[in-house]
């Protein structure tokens, strides 16, 4: 199984700041699936820089990308539409889940603007730049990711 983690982040990608998020992520995808080869990627907080990573990953049949930043409401986070224009269908239950949960321990995480779908086969799932909001809305969804990326690859069987 190939899974991916693009951080996205102008600050990150000049030099400026140090990412922190994007191997926390790393690091619990590779708790989960241990077997799993997992790429990465860090990009400025630029719409079409974003969409060619997402097509490249989708396109190598990649189970999995998620991507950590430019969720906000900042005028220069972007990943929400980049990540629309990639997706062939919604799983709009998946960021209502992570903002929910990341919701009870920071009113805030209501203003994350995260989606999640699929394209073709590939499950999207953007998370908060924070590593601490990264880290807590992945684990959210945890058991939610692994049984739809088992649908999604074609598997039909129900917990």
């Amino acid at each position: 199984m190939v899974l991916a983690v693009l951080t996205v982040s102008d600050r990150c990608s000049q030099g400026l700041a140090t990412d922190t998020a994007g191997p926390a992520v790393t690091a619990l995808l590779r708790e989960q699936w241990p077997t799993a080869q997992i790429q990465s990627a860090l990009v400025p907080d630029e719409e079409e820089e974003i969409v060619a990573h997402l097509l490249s990953w989708c396109s190598s049949e990649t189970a999995l990308v998620v991507t950590v930043g430019g969720t906000g409401l900042g005028p220069r986070d972007r990943t929400p539409e980049a990540t629309r224009r990639v997706i062939e269908r919604e799983a709009p239950g998946l960021a209502e889940a992570m903002r929910a949960n990341g919701a009870a321990r920071n009113p805030y995480a209501w203003l994350s603007r995260g989606v999640a779908g699929l394209k073709g086969r590939t499950l999207i799932i953007n998370l908060p730049g924070s590593q601490r909001g990264a880290v807590e809305s992945l684990h959210s969804v945890l058991v939610l990711i692994r049984h739809g990326l088992e649908i999604a690859a074609g598997g039909q069987t129900h917990p």
